[in-house]
C-alpha cells in the first residue's frame, strides 16, 4: 500500500513513500514480532531506483516499512542537522555527505559510494530555444534552468561549464554567456526537469538518469565524456540512528547485486 506523508519539518515540502508488504519473510522471528520503520533520506534523482529497491526490500523483510524522504541533498543534509530522525541518507556528492559526517562528528570511513551518474542537457519536446549542440547553450536569449551551486547537480553543472571552457573547443566566453541565460535556479534536479518539461525555460542541466521517464516530454543531447562530469552517490547508515542496524541492512542490500541491478536499471553507473 503507498501513501503520501508531508514532510514534517520546516519550509520543506516533500513527499514520502511508505510501503508495506504482506508475505512472511523466511528470517522472520516470531509471528508477534513488533514492526519498525526506517527512514531513508535520498537525493531527488534517486526516487524510482529507491522505490523499486524499497519494495524488493520489504519483500524480503515484510516486518519492516521504509519511509522514503526524497529532496535536494542539500535539504536533507540540513534536516539531519537540524535533528530530523533518519536511519539512512544517499545524497548526490560528497560535499553534502562530508556536511552530515563533520557536523555529527560521524566516522569519516563510514559513508560507501553506491552508485555513479553524469550529465545530460534537456529541452522541452518542441524545442522553442533550436537547441541542437551544446554551443548554443550560449545563444543570446535563450531561457535557461539550473541548480544552484549549493545543490550537487548545480555545482556538477558549472565543472562542466569549466570542462567546456578549457577544451578549447567553445570561444573564451562560452561558460559566462551561458551563466547569463539561466532565469532561475532550482533547488533540486527534478524542479528542473518538470520547469523544462512544462516548457517554462528552453533548457537546463540534469542528470542522464533523468531522461529515462521523461523521453516522451523532453529532448536531451548527451554530454561527450571527456567533457562531462562523474556524479558521485555516497550513502550512509546514520551511526545515531534509532534503527541503525535495520539501516545497516538497507545500505548492504543496495549495494548487493540485486541492488546495483536496479541501480542500473535506472541509468546509474555500477560502482566501480
Amino acid at each position: 500500500m503507498m501513501k503520501l506523508v508531508l514532510n514534517p519539518f520546516p519550509c520543506i515540502m516533500v513527499v514520502a513513500l511508505i510501503f508495506t508488504a504482506s508475505c512472511t519473510p523466511q528470517s522472520a522471528s516470531t509471528p508477534d514480532q513488533e514492526p519498525v520503520s526506517i527512514t531513508v533520506s535520498a537525493a531527488a534523482s534517486l526516487t524510482e531506483a529507491f522505490t523499486e529497491i524499497g519494495e524488493l526490500f520489504e519483500d524480503v523483510n515484510p516486518e519492516v516499512s521504509i519511509i522514503f524522504n526524497f529532496a535536494g541533498s542539500q535539504e536533507l543534509a540540513q534536516q539531519i542537522n537540524e535533528g530530523a530522525q533518519v536511519d539512512v541518507f544517499a545524497c548526490a556528492n560528497k560535499k553534502q555527505m562530508d556536511v552530515v559526517v563533520t557536523a555529527n562528528q560521524f566516522p569519516e570511513d563510514g559513508p560507501v559510494v553506491f552508485a555513479q551518474n553524469q550529465l545530460a542537457v534537456i529541452f522541452p519536446s518542441d524545442n522553442p530555444g533550436a537547441i541542437k549542440e551544446l554551443a548554443d547553450l550560449a545563444k543570446s536569449g535563450l531561457k535557461l534552468v539550473f541548480a544552484g551551486s549549493e545543490v550537487p547537480v548545480g555545482l556538477y553543472s558549472l565543472a562542466f561549464l569549466d570542462n567546456a571552457e578549457a577544451s578549447g573547443l567553445f570561444p573564451p566566453e562560452y561558460k559566462q554567456a551561458v551563466l547569463d541565460n539561466i532565469v532561475s535556479y532550482e533547488n533540486n534536479v527534478r524542479a528542473i526537469l518538470t520547469k523544462v518539461s512544462l516548457g517554462e525555460a528552453d533548457g537546463g542541466i540534469v542528470y542522464a538518469t533523468d531522461i529515462v521517464n521523461a523521453k516522451d516530454k523532453i529532448g536531451f543531447l548527451e554530454i561527450p565524456t571527456e567533457l562531462n562530469v562523474i556524479a558521485t552517490y555516497p550513502i550512509l547508515a546514520l551511526p545515531n540512528a534509532s534503527q541503525l542496524e535495520w539501516g545497516q541492512a538497507f545500505v548492504d542490500f543496495i549495494l548487493s547485486d540485486a541492488g546495483q541491478q536496479v541501480m542500473e536499471k535506472y541509468g546509474f553507473s555500477p560502482v566501480q
